[in-house]
């Protein structure tokens, strides 16, 4: 019955204009990553090359992703899929392109206490072929709390003022100094903080074995220090405003931070580093991006 049904793509349009992509965005697809299935949302589409042909064969690019659901995401996977695109349009497209955006799960211990919690994290990877090349980009986001280095000292300062004329003319007493440091009339003023985020463009090696989204959130994470947290009881809540005091940050810090972690990564051959920081102080953000490629 289908030989007797128009396909009314394969007609000749009447405005033979070449186009960079055609496709279909924020399809509902599962994948498969660290063993896990994950439900993601899929642009795909190619390259319309032949000027004069009316469309493409869309249910061919949507036929063609449901490799996605028995096998891990990978490099290998990612290009085995567009070649299926560009293989289905052959004589009509030299480029494929894909992205997937999905969240992923990471269960988060405490920092001190047994108590653990899921946290999401806002992936997109993005995958070109042509001319055999492959390309990946991967886009990550995460959030992490910032402590003002500036606030932190002007508060110390206000600190020493109040020390200074608390304890003028008396003999200094350990446990008096300690009460008094345990006190609201002794700490008068406290630096500010701010849920902050760190939003990682990265490109990566498409020859890379497997996609190490996770090790990559863990690397970025540990090299801020900051990251919050999910449940928690007072020992943990402790130990967050001990690593905050231990990594003060202004935007700058922690933009170099990343660049510094990123560049150790063997997977990642470039990126872009965007950090912004909700002020807490202003009604304006504080940002600062960096950028670097492998030579």
């Amino acid at each position: 019955m289908t030989t007797l049904l128009p396909d009314i793509a394969c007609q000749s349009t009447r405005l033979p204009i070449a186009l960079d992509w055609v496709g279909m965005q924020g399809i509902a697809v599962p994948l498969r990553i660290a063993g896990e299935r994950v439900a993601a949302f899929a642009d795909a589409g190619v390259s319309l090359d032949e000027a004069d042909a009316r469309g493409i064969h869309m249910s061919r690019l949507y036929l063609a992703l449901e490799i996605l659901e028995d096998h891990e995401l990978s490099p290998k996977l990612l290009r085995e899929l567009l070649g299926r695109f560009l293989k289905s349009h052959a004589q009509l497209s030299r480029s494929a392109s894909l992205t997937l955006r999905f969240e992923l799960m990471l269960r988060r211990p405490a920092l001190v206490s047994a108590l653990s919690g899921w946290k999401r994290y806002t992936c997109e990877l993005h995958g070109h072929l042509e001319d055999e090349s492959l390309q990946l980009e991967l886009r990550l986001s995460l959030p992490y709390s910032s402590t003002c280095p500036c606030s932190a000292a002007l508060a110390r300062q206000l600190i020493q003022e109040r020390f200074d004329a608390d304890f003028a003319g008396r003999a200094l007493n350990a446990s008096d100094v300690r009460a008094w440091l345990g006190s609201t009339q002794g700490i008068v003023a406290t630096p500010h903080s701010q849920r902050s985020e760190a939003q990682l463009h990265m490109r990566l090696d498409p020859t890379a074995t497997r996609l190490p989204c996770a090790e990559l959130i863990d690397h970025a994470e540990a090299a801020l220090g900051t990251a919050v947290q999910t449940a928690v009881k007072r020992a943990d809540e402790q130990a967050f405003a001990l690593a905050n005091g231990q990594n003060l940050m202004f935007c700058e810090d922690a933009a170099r931070r990343l660049h510094q972690a990123l560049i150790q990564r063997d997977e990642v051959i470039g990126f872009e580093v965007r950090v912004v920081h909700a002020e807490s102080l202003h009604a304006h953000d504080a940002v600062a991006i960096s950028r670097w490629t492998r030579g």
